[in-house]
């Protein structure tokens, strides 16, 4: 069975630490933990469950942190978690199934990273990060922001999830600051940085600026698809932000012309033909949307509302306004099975039982 070190940098985590540490503690083989300016008690937190605890200097560089981290794991695989991550009571025997299970062959472990839950709990936003990785020089992080570790070798892909859970909001700024300290020092931004930081600049509301950044990178012969995909949904947004819909719309197209429709793409097409009254359009783009497969194992940011719920619920809305009532509660109806406790649905269905469809 594999060893593995548990690699954490932490700064002012006394809300979430003992939480993240108390949820896999007992599964890893060592903890690091690596502080880089904690004020409050996060230190005194940790130093219960390690004794494995280093200061490090912040240099606005998340990828140096988190190699600095790594090189202080004396066990075979490294894994990472920030302090706000858990993972939950029912993925804990998941965990150590694979852990007793894993090939030696195995480089990288790809699991799924939950970010964004409904108001049951129930996840509304996941894609999958490197989590386990061979303790060698081979594998080293890179990106002062949104670091990673690009997966090669021998990957293994587990549906075990890692779920972030966020107590409170951070430094909303941080991540741009760092990114325009690096523009102001001369730095030259890469591609999946450029979309990193066209992605802070639309968060930030400077549309115009994003735009700009986004164009940029789109027009890029480098750069990843799934990154590519997703820019042209962030920057039709800004578009629509700055009062340009035909450019918003060309702009949703356009991402198929870097891989085939995403039904998280065909959903926002659907919703400007809805918005602008051309309920036979949008039909055709929910329909889409519910005709593709999910690709979960793309690498990709996955809404996996888009694949069943979203276009049920939109095409009950599109068939309700082209005078199809019947067709409209079916399409309800089967939202409803998707998400029965949903606000939207229980009032269409409200909506329908008052007119005695």
């Amino acid at each position: 069975m594999p060893t593995i070190s548990l690699c954490m940098i932490v700064k002012n985590e006394e809300r979430h630490i003992a939480r993240c540490l108390d949820s896999v503690a007992m599964l890893v083989d060592e903890i690091i933990i690596v502080d880089t300016g904690s004020t409050d008690r996060t230190v005194e937190i940790v130093s219960a469950y390690t004794s494995n605890v280093y200061s490090y200097t912040w240099k606005d560089d998340f990828a140096d942190a988190r190699n600095y981290s790594f090189s202080k794991a004396s066990m075979e695989y490294c894994m990472w978690m920030d302090a706000d991550d858990v993972l939950e009571e029912d993925q804990r025997e998941q965990f150590l199934q694979l852990k007793q299970s894993l090939s030696t062959e195995t480089d990288i472990v790809m699991m799924k990273y939950q970010t964004s839950f409904d108001e049951i709990g129930k996840p509304s936003f996941s894609y999958f990060r490197e989590r386990w990785i061979r303790n060698c020089t081979r594998y080293r992080w890179v990106g002062a922001v949104h670091e990673v570790i690009a997966p090669n070798g021998t990957v293994v892909y587990s549906d075990i999830a890692i779920s972030h859970r966020k107590i409170g909001a951070g430094d909303p700024d941080r991540n741009l600051k760092i990114y325009q300290k690096m523009i102001a020092d001369g730095a030259c931004l890469e591609p999946r940085q450029q979309y990193y930081y066209g992605r802070e600049l639309y968060y930030h509301k400077q549309y115009e600026k994003a735009v700009s950044v986004f164009e940029q990178f789109l027009l890029s012969e480098e750069g990843w698809v799934e990154n590519k995909i997703e820019a042209c949904s962030l920057c039709a947004n800004c578009y629509i932000q700055m009062g340009q819909e035909q450019a918003a719309l060309i702009t949703l197209l356009r991402s198929m012309s870097f891989d085939l429709p995403r039904a998280e793409l065909c959903c926002e097409i659907g919703k400007y033909f809805l918005e602008h009254g051309n309920y036979h359009n949008a039909v055709y783009w929910y329909k889409t949307a519910l005709r593709l497969p999910k690709n979960e194992y793309s690498g990709g940011f996955v809404l996996p509302d888009c694949y069943d719920y979203v276009p049920f619920l939109q095409l009950c809305v599109c068939y309700d306004r082209l005078g199809d009532r019947i067709k409209a509660k079916e399409y309800n109806e089967r939202a409803g099975k998707c998400k029965p406790y949903c606000q939207a649905y229980l009032y269409n269905k409200r909506y329908f039982d008052s007119l005695g469809v």
